[in-house]
């Protein structure tokens, strides 16, 4: 089973960088909204495979990459690609709707 990775990440600039889209979900362990993201994540992860790249960021340790791109609560998804954000959204997202923005960038 693919599982949704839990990164923190000095690199992120260059890990977006790449054609294959990344799917990253801003969290916070104590947030209990993002407790109700992670089997929406694992769901996009099941269902996009190796097409993308599904990882989770701790809010509280990577603050200064949220906030470059402009997101300033949790949960925020996001969706990456060539060094860019496609899409975000900020609260609670469906599979479905990430699903459906991440659609259009997998070839």
């Amino acid at each position: 089973m693919n599982q949704v990775k839990h990164y923190d990440m000095n690199n992120f600039e260059s890990f977006i960088q790449g054609t294959t889209p990344v799917v990253v979900e801003f969290y916070a362990d104590w947030n209990e909204a993002c407790k109700r993201m992670e089997p929406v994540l694992q769901e996009v992860k099941e269902i996009a495979g190796e097409r993308a790249t599904t990882l989770r960021l701790d809010f509280d340790k990577d603050q200064q990459i949220a906030n470059q791109y402009g997101l300033y609560m949790v949960p925020s998804v996001a969706i990456f690609k060539e060094g860019y954000m496609i899409w975000h959204k900020n609260g609670i997202s469906a599979a479905h709707e990430i699903l459906e923005h991440l659609m259009l960038e997998i070839k």
